[in-house]
């Protein structure tokens, strides 16, 4: 039998496991089925990526800032761009990333973006070989930034939701929608999605099962 475990782990963009974070059937839908649809919050995000979606390197209060610089980490097998990477003297690296909106967002959505940061910390761990015991996520209505440290929990996270994501790509099952419907209202997939749609067909199998299920 070949043994596979050698074998190259396909490269799984870093987005998806933000996406992943916020919603694994909105993740399912981009990432397995390859649907994407733009909405007014998608393309506020694009605006403010364009700040920084440009590479170029440039030294700013004895720092060296990269932007839009290719990041890996193969034992993971991801792949993606930082926004930008502060470096330091020494060469250590601090990844910030750009986001829409203010820092003070719900915490649900804040844990997205912390995850997608630490993913990052990770990938500049693991090309550069220095510790990355924090990043940032810079806000752009605020202008602010939000410090955000890579702890134990957080990497934890990365692995766990990298390998969710994987099995979701092996079997090819969309997962189902999120139980928090408050995220559907600014989802710019919710029509291919139908969540509501998806909620009435369960509770209409609930119901049949109910209704034939016969006690001993």
């Amino acid at each position: 039998m070949e043994d596979k475990r050698d074998e190259p782990i396909d490269p799984l963009p870093l987005s998806a496991l933000q996406h992943w974070a916020y919603c694994p059937r909105q993740c399912g839908l981009i990432h397995l089925e390859q649907a994407f649809d733009d909405n007014l919050h998608t393309l506020r995000g694009q605006a403010v990526h364009q700040q920084v979606d440009q590479p170029g390197v440039e030294v700013r209060k004895g720092l060296r800032l990269e932007r839009a610089l290719p990041i890996w980490h193969d034992a993971l097998g991801l792949i993606g761009k930082a926004d930008i990477v502060e470096f330091e003297p020494n060469g250590t690296p601090y990844p910030v990333e750009y986001k829409h909106g203010s820092r003070h967002k719900a915490a649900d959505i804040a844990a997205a973006d912390n995850l997608q940061l630490a993913a990052q910390a990770m990938c500049l761990e693991a090309m550069t070989g220095r510790a990355v015991p924090e990043g940032a996520l810079y806000y752009a209505t605020s202008k602010r930034r939000r410090v955000v440290t890579i702890d134990e929990a957080l990497r934890a996270e990365v692995a766990s939701v990298t390998t969710a994501i994987r099995e979701m790509l092996a079997q090819g099952v969309l997962p189902p929608p999120t139980a928090d419907t408050r995220r559907c209202k600014g989802c710019s997939l919710r029509d291919r999605c139908q969540p509501e749609a998806w909620r009435q067909l369960q509770q209409v199998g609930d119901w049949q099962r109910r209704l034939y299920d016969t006690a001993d």
